[in-house]
Parts: structure tokens; C-alpha cells; sequence
């Protein structure tokens, strides 16, 4: 039985289970990072990832975003929610 603080996410046949408080924690510490510089690994599975370089754009309450500041269209961002950070499908790292 799920308690009230816990948070369920299914994927594929893997259940994982996360405390609200987790998600709460992670976007407590990426709000103290907006305006920041960023680095992102995407994992998009089999192996694959996709490296971003960017700013902390907005943090909302179940996603953030970071603007991208790579390529030719500087207006390009990307959303992540709390949990892919959690999932690890996401990974950011603080650049100076």
C-alpha cells in the first residue's frame, strides 16, 4: 500500500517508487540554479545520450526549462521534469 508522500512511476515493468519530498528537494536545489550555466546528459536509451549546454530558464511546479545557447535559433529550449533528474534520465552539471 502506497503511503500518502510516496510518488509512483512505472517504467516499462520496473516500478520505482519516490518520496514527494524527493521531487520537492530537486526542485528546491534547481531553483537556486536559475540563471545558471549548465551542462545536460540526456540519456536516450540503448546507449545513447545527447549533450546541452544551456541556462536555467524557469522552474515550474512539476517541470523546469533550460534555454539553449548551442546552434542557430537562440530561442530553442528544452523541458525536463523533477523526476527524470531523479530517474537519472537527465543529469546536469553546473558549468563556470
Amino acid at each position: 500500500m502506497l503511503c500518502p508522500n510516496d510518488l509512483l512511476i512505472i517504467s516499462g515493468e520496473v516500478t520505482v517508487l519516490f518520496d514527494k519530498s524527493d521531487v520537492f528537494l530537486v526542485r528546491r536545489d534547481i531553483q537556486k540554479i536559475i540563471g545558471s550555466k549548465v551542462k545536460l546528459e540526456t540519456n536516450k536509451g540503448r546507449h545513447k545520450s545527447v549533450i546541452s549546454r544551456g541556462i536555467v530558464a524557469n522552474v515550474y511546479p512539476n517541470i523546469f526549462t533550460v534555454q539553449l545557447f548551442e546552434g542557430t535559433d537562440p530561442s530553442r529550449k528544452l523541458s525536463f521534469s523533477y523526476t527524470d533528474v531523479l530517474t537519472n534520465t537527465v543529469e546536469i552539471t553546473l558549468c563556470e
